[in-house]
């Protein structure tokens, strides 16, 4: 955990320190901003970020955006101030922490940060073996192509590559090649230096001088232009990069694993990825069966999601009912864990009683999880077909309310499961259902035993 502490905090940083230190992480400290920005832009990279509330929290977060830092923001303070904190969440922070800080209160944003869903959570025998492969290959320095479904798991297994290697003390880095605008991206993975181009304001370290020392995880490689592909193999082949405008190169000591969810050798033969790059890659290739190939871990992911999602949301913990269980093992899951994630998510919020009973996992529609002999594709064609056809002739606005309404039926009526679900905050979903009120539209009271929230 590498954390970058922010401001002064009127003699506070220093027990905010210990106690993040005691906890295992590496700190930077940063008395301003612009000191912050400098030193994420000089390689030295953060997995969190806590920032004194007396700053200024959006500049902050506007300047990682700039420089397409994609770091969480945690605001902090002395004052017993909540308009403050109010507006350092409206900035872009994700949290507020009172200060002198409780060590409990600390621990518990690193840990959230750190993730459990970091963990690789399995049982199935296809993936005992799979991991006891990515194990053993940890302690070299090969690099590895994990391949394998979008969803299925692909990065959640590098960072366990990275953690069982001699790497693990320094960064795990990911790039997502597919995310990222092509003229955009040799500037992220190679850095480049000021005025070398339009925009280019400062020195800006690259993706590889950050993981040096660790590893670097380029997500979805078949998406790289060919023209980049060949600076990759120099990279590799010499450990040594050149920054865009650079005078001259620069070494770099890291290990890359890539991912891919399309096969590699059909895109050599289309000729959109070099072939001699697949092989500098693919010295160990970690291939991820799918969820529906995995029954076991339907089973084993599913309570271990109930139970992250409970907890995320204050509620009790509830055990999936054998109805519920039975519904799973039949699903096809064509978004692999990423979708039974989504899936039991919503089941959590939707659930009453003492188990998560089939009604709960069910697709928003009440349709069963599995749907037939249709393939993946067909099913996906079909679905997305259906909600065009919904929304078409009809405004944002209408599609808005009408999403909004229904979500808060299906919760019967509670707000807070209802704006979680929606991805929107309290007030959000309040105000929208006042305006919606004022207008004449029926909204769902809170059902007997249910609090509006």
């Amino acid at each position: 955990m590498r954390l970058t502490i922010v401001g002064r905090l009127k003699g506070q940083l220093t027990a905010a320190t210990r106690i993040a230190m005691d906890r295992g992480a590496a700190v930077i400290h940063a008395e301003t901003v612009a000191e912050a920005l400098r030193t994420l832009r000089a390689g030295r990279g953060a997995d969190l970020i806590m920032i004194d509330v007396a700053l200024d929290v959006r500049e902050l977060v506007a300047g990682l955006e700039a420089d397409r830092f994609h770091i969480p923001v945690v605001a902090c303070g002395v004052d017993n101030d909540a308009r403050a904190a109010v507006e350092a969440i409206r900035a872009g922070a994700k949290e507020y922490i009172p200060l002198p800080p409780d060590p409990e209160l600390i621990a518990a944003v690193l840990a959230a940060v750190a993730d459990d869903a970091r963990d690789l959570v399995f049982r199935d025998p296809s993936m005992i073996s799979l991991i006891q492969l990515a194990t053993q290959i940890a302690a070299s320095s090969a690099s590895v192509l994990i391949t394998g479904e979008s969803g299925s798991g692909k990065e959640l297994l590098a960072r366990h590559v990275h953690l069982k290697s001699p790497r693990a003390k320094h960064a795990f880095v990911s790039v997502n090649c597919a995310a990222i605008p092509e003229q955009l991206l040799e500037s992220e993975l190679f850095g480049h230096e000021k005025g070398s181009f339009t925009g280019a304001t400062n020195r800006r370290i690259g993706k590889f001088e950050e993981a040096s020392g660790g590893t670097l995880l380029l997500d979805e490689i078949s998406e790289m232009d060919v023209r980049l592909q060949a600076k990759l193999l120099r990279a590799l082949q010499e450990r040594v990069i050149d920054r865009v405008g650079g005078a001259k190169p620069v070494p770099v000591d890291i290990r890359v694993i890539a991912t891919s969810n399309r096969s590699l050798a059909e895109e050599v033969r289309k000729g959109t990825f070099r072939e001699d790059l697949l092989y500098r890659l693919n010295v160990v290739n970690l291939k991820v069966p799918p969820l529906r190939d995995r029954p076991a871990d339907i089973a084993e992911l599913s309570a271990h999601f109930a139970r992250k999602y409970a907890q995320a949301n204050g509620l009790p913990v509830r055990p999936l009912s054998l109805e519920a269980r039975a519904e799973l093992a039949r699903g096809r899951f064509p978004g692999n864990v990423r979708e039974l994630e989504n899936t039991i998510h919503r089941a959590v919020l939707l659930a009453v009683g003492p188990e998560i009973g089939v009604e709960a996992i069910r697709t928003p529609d009440g349709a069963p999880l599995d749907v037939g002999a249709r393939g993946p594709a067909n099913r996906a064609l079909e679905a997305a077909e259906n909600v065009t056809r919904s929304f078409v002739g009809r405004t944002v606005s209408e599609v808005e309310r009408e999403l909004i309404i229904d979500t808060l039926g299906h919760v019967r009526g509670n707000r807070t499961h209802a704006a979680n679900i929606l991805g929107i905050s309290i007030r959000t979903l309040r105000n929208k259902l006042n305006q919606y009120d004022d207008e004449g539209f029926a909204i769902p009271p809170p059902m007997g035993g249910v609090a509006a929230a």
